[in-house]
């Protein structure tokens, strides 16, 4: 817990960091693996040299529940050095959910799939690796889950990402 509370006072400790130079989003599109509490697709098509749209198609899955969802984003980035940025953004999810089907006193409970739906949000760090056209990034992305509980998820939503860029 301590490892990860340093990580998000590093992310938000970056918002202090100028504005003055571009960001470096030097590719057109960037695809690639997201991984964490849900695993997925991450593509980012880039707008111009400071901001970009980014979808996540992720799956999520534990012994009560399975979780699919299609997040866009709308991402803001800042240089930080000639290899790395720092980025934030907000966007929307949707999807479906599911709580998975029980045997409860020997009678079966099963459960209908649902929709999802969220208020996305994204801070985060990436590393473009010099001279290959690959990148890492780690970020945390909180939402606003409106149907199943009506909560906010702040630091379970942690990812790991590694792009290829073109």
């Amino acid at each position: 817990m301590k490892k990860l509370s340093w990580i998000f006072g590093v992310a938000i400790g970056l918002l202090g960091v100028s504005n003055e130079a571009f960001a470096q989003l030097d590719s057109k599109g960037a695809i690639g693996a997201r991984f964490g509490s849900a695993q997925g697709i991450t593509y980012r098509h880039t707008l111009s040299n400071d901001r970009a749209l980014e979808a996540l198609l992720s799956i999520q899955s534990n012994s009560n529940y399975r979780r699919f969802r299609v997040v866009g984003l709308y991402e803001y980035y800042k240089p930080l050095s000639s290899a790395f940025n720092w980025y934030y953004g907000f966007g929307g999810g949707l999807g479906s959910y599911k709580e998975k089907d029980k045997t409860i006193d020997g009678k079966r409970v099963e459960h209908d799939s649902e929709l999802a739906l969220s208020i996305d949000g994204i801070i985060g760090i990436e590393y473009n690796i010099p001279e290959t056209p690959f990148q890492v990034s780690l970020d945390v992305k909180p939402y606003f889950d409106f149907l199943q509980s009506s909560s906010i998820k702040l630091i379970d939503p942690i990812g790991f990402s590694f792009r290829y860029k073109f």
